[in-house]
């Protein structure tokens, strides 16, 4: 039963080729990728993350994702319009780190909440610093001339000796 089903395969690759339905595939002629590299057991998943252009991080357990969200803060606030804006972005991943902390899962690793006084006096001071460099900008430079020339009556006619 199997010699007839191989057969039947066989006979409809062959046909296909005779056809030309596997010439100019892509990726064709090129080597595998990978080719020569040591085997990783979690190769897919890198696969995955690459051609989907997802952040690594995800693979992280919570407790490393936390302060890795902690230590980018002032990142993440510096666009925020308002100081009440940043409170509520500090408070709400305060409250991950605290529902963490009750439950803790994973490695244990030591995760503190942000301070949300010093991210916000940070945040008035990158927009302090912002605000200055814009001012800067928009200032003229001032006017650039050349070496200065003596002035001299122009010459009209001929030289008397």
């Amino acid at each position: 039963m199997s010699d007839r089903w191989e057969a039947a395969a066989e006979a409809q690759i062959r046909t296909a080729q005779e056809r030309g339905e596997f010439d100019n595939l892509p990726g064709a002629g090129k080597p595998l990728p990978g080719r020569g590299t040591p085997y990783d057991e979690s190769w897919w998943i890198k696969s995955f993350l690459e051609r989907e252009k997802l952040p690594s991080d995800l693979l992280l357990p919570t407790p490393l994702l936390l302060r890795r969200r902690i230590e980018r803060v002032p990142d993440e606030v510096r666009d925020l319009p308002t100081e009440a804006a940043v409170r509520a972005y500090v408070a709400d991943l305060n409250r991950e780190v605290v529902a963490w902390l009750r439950n803790p899962t994973g490695p244990q690793v030591v995760v503190r909440p942000a301070n949300a006084d010093e991210v916000v006096a940070g945040w008035r001071a990158a927009r302090e610093r912002a605000r200055a460099e814009a001012v800067a900008a928009a200032r003229p430079a001032p006017p650039q001339h050349g070496p200065r020339r003596r002035w001299q009556w122009p010459w009209r006619g001929p030289r008397r000796p």
